[in-house]
């Protein structure tokens, strides 16, 4: 009897694993198009709206979802209340929501260097900076929909699969 429900545990623990693994792989391309279509608001609010940054970042904050809703509330609030430089509050801001996100290193650098212009130039270069972001973004995007396809199946199986081996070693 032990022995069974120690096997079912097993088996419900290596399978909600590989659920786990293939839904991270599954919300990094939802996350980047939010991420993508957030960076376009941002880039209306600046150009057409000529909005100030921390006012636009506050809007954009009551639109998104989380974790990128957080991102943008935590940057307009570091501008308003804080002493700090746009490219400082956006980076810790990216540093603080990052580990609740699906993205990887490769995006996080993509937003830093984004940050590191942000507010430096004209309305025109800013729409150029932000074009060149979301090209970026549109390739990890792509990347992460080619590995989503590849990956995701077999990391729900594999989880199946090593508790069923983890179990038959155990017998």
């Amino acid at each position: 009897m032990i022995k069974l429900i120690g096997a079912i545990l097993i088996m419900i623990a290596t399978t909600w694993t590989g659920f786990e693994a293939a839904r991270h792989l599954s919300e990094r391309p939802k996350q980047l198009r939010l991420l993508k279509s957030s960076l376009q608001s941002l880039e209306a609010e600046i150009m057409y709206g000529q909005t100030p940054l921390h006012e636009a970042a506050g809007r954009l904050a009551e639109q998104l979802s989380k974790p990128l809703a957080g991102f943008f509330a935590d940057f307009a609030k570091k501008l308003t209340d804080t002493e700090t430089t746009v490219r400082e509050a956006w980076e810790a801001s990216l540093k603080e929501v990052w580990k609740q996100t699906a993205l990887k290193q490769g995006e996080f650098e993509i937003m830093k260097q984004f940050g590191e212009t942000l507010g430096r130039h004209d309305r025109l270069s800013q729409q150029k900076q932000i074009m060149l972001t979301l090209t970026h973004l549109e390739r990890e995007e792509a990347d992460a929909r080619d590995k989503q396809m590849k990956y995701e199946k077999m990391v729900k199986s594999l989880g199946l699969l090593s508790g069923l081996l983890l179990i038959i070693l155990f017998i």
